[in-house]
This record gives C-alpha cells, sequence and structure tokens, in this order.
C-alpha cells in the first residue's frame, strides 16, 4: 500500500493525461510536461521517468507499469493493457478515467468491499476478460488472504453462480437470518467478507440484473461510479450538411427557374474546357 500523497498524485497524473489525450497530444509529451508539474517528494516523478524512457524504445505503456509492480497495482496494468491491445475495443480514454477515480477513491479512504465491487464493474462494463481481470484483482494489495481466496473463487465460479448468491453467502445478513430460523451458519473458519448492508442489497437483487445490483451498491457504499464511453457529439457536423444540401437546391432551383423562363436549359454553361482536346479547325474547306 502506498501513502496517501502518491494516490493524489496519481489522480493528479491520470487527469492530465485524460484532459490532453482528446486534444491528439502524444502521450509522450504529456508525461514530459507532467513530469514537471508532479510532487517530487513523492516517488511518482521517478517511475512517471521511467515509464517515458520505456514508452520511446517500446511504444506502450503496460510494459513499463508491470515492471513497476511495487508502485502500481496489477489491476492499473491489465487495464492499460487491455486499452492498448489492438485486438480490443476497450478505450485508452475510459482506462485512464477508470484509473484517476480508482486513485481519488484511494487517496480518500476507500474499503475492500468497495474497491473489489468497483474493479469488478469495470470488467462488467467494458466487457473485459474475466479470469485474467479478476486475477489482477486478486493480486492487489488492498486485499487479504481471505479476499484473495474469495475472490479466485468468484474466478471459477462468474457466470455460473449468480453474483448476488455470492455477496450474500458472505456477509453478516446471511448470518442474522441463519441463526434467526435455527439453521447452521456457514462452517467454521469461513471469513465474512461483507456486511449487513452489503448482504440486504444482495438479497433484494438475487435473480435480477446485475448492473441493478451494482447501482445500488454504488448508491450505498459510496464508491465511484464506473466511468461508461461518451457518445460522439454529432450535432457538431449538422449545420455545414444543411448549407451543402441548401447550395445543392439553390442550384437545382435556379435551373428549373431558367428552363421556365427560356423553355430550355442553356448546357454551355455546364462545358468544362478540356485542355487535351485540340481546338477547332477553322479551315473553310
Amino acid at each position: 500500500m502506498l501513502d496517501r500523497e502518491e494516490y493524489v498524485e496519481q489522480a493528479y497524473l491520470f487527469r492530465v493525461i485524460g484532459e490532453r489525450l482528446p486534444a491528439n497530444i502524444p502521450l509522450q509529451d504529456i508525461l514530459a510536461d507532467v513530469a514537471e508539474e508532479l510532487m517530487s517528494t513523492t516517488k511518482l516523478p521517478m517511475a512517471v521517468s521511467y515509464i517515458l524512457s520505456d514508452l520511446k524504445h517500446q511504444g506502450q505503456f503496460a510494459p513499463a507499469m508491470q515492471k513497476l509492480s511495487h508502485y502500481f497495482t496489477p489491476f492499473q496494468t491489465y487495464l492499460v493493457r487491455a486499452a492498448e491491445d489492438d485486438r480490443g475495443r476497450f478505450d485508452m480514454r475510459v482506462a485512464i478515467e477508470i484509473l484517476r477515480m480508482d486513485a481519488e477513491y484511494r487517496s480518500q479512504g476507500s474499503t475492500r468491499q468497495g474497491t473489489f465491487l468497483y474493479q469488478f464493474e469495470v470488467l462488467c462494463r467494458n466487457y473485459l476478460e474475466y479470469d485474467l481481470g479478476l486475477t489482477a484483482i486478486a493480486a492487489d494489495p488492498v486485499f487479504d488472504e481471505d479476499w484473495r481466496t474469495w475472490i479466485l473463487t468468484v474466478r471459477r465460479q462468474v457466470g455460473i453462480v449468480d453474483l448476488a448468491d455470492l455477496l450474500y453467502v458472505r456477509s453478516e445478513h446471511y448470518l442474522q437470518r441463519q441463526a434467526a430460523t435455527g439453521r447452521s451458519p456457514t462452517p467454521m473458519g469461513t471469513p465474512i467478507l461483507f456486511g449487513v448492508k452489503e448482504g440486504r442489497i444482495a438479497l433484494a437483487h438475487q435473480r435480477k440484473d446485475p448492473l441493478f445490483l451494482f447501482a445500488a451498491l454504488q448508491r450505498h457504499l459510496g464508491y465511484p461510479q464506473v466511468p461508461r464511453p461518451k457518445r460522439v457529439d454529432q450535432t457538431i457536423e449538422v449545420i455545414p450538411q444543411l448549407l451543402r444540401r441548401m447550395e445543392r437546391l439553390e442550384s437545382r432551383l435556379k435551373v428549373c427557374e431558367e428552363e421556365q423562363r427560356s423553355g430550355a436549359i442553356d448546357l454551355t454553361q455546364y462545358y468544362v474546357d478540356d485542355p487535351a482536346r485540340p481546338p477547332p479547325s477553322t479551315d473553310a474547306s
């Protein structure tokens, strides 16, 4: 785990990258400029310097982050690698925004429950690989051994067992309901990872769309809302298109008016002189 100031500077780094990428500024120039703005008492300027030098040689961001695994989490590296994959559809701008919100959440005092749910929702909404993604989440230093074991269990059971059931059986609310009905609780040694609130939400959303479960958990736990791709605003192109259509309509109306006045259309005005064609002969014979 890093100090709070490291996450604050990480959030600033990803925010600057996210603001300047849409302006088609090269990533190398962005890193070179932002390295001077970062607080020198943190380790992030050294990490950015290493990433910049590695980026100039390999042309990718993720390999350098993987080598700095003591500073960047495996989930951060996985997101950047997925965004740099030419065969995928994951946008780099969305990945940077996800990393920014994750760093801000950690700087404000994150919880293990909120961190897992935020990262798992990122995988779901962006159609990323569960196998690699959950393996990267389990390696996050914020989780202890009990959490890692459960996350790897989710990796094996996702798509087979409902996510709401996986959360519910590991909550305190499940233990309370088992005790109230006189049933035997979970086996001894099974760690409880979620509280009463999370258990109630999971129980209420059984057999429902998982997106409804994520929305309810995000409202009540207060972890960041997962960024989504922004739709391209096409209204900017509407006015130029209308102008071009109006010009074509005006030219057609002029042709129709000319035909009505003279009874015929003068096609000579549409002739184009061909410089390769020889001039007409003036010989009287």
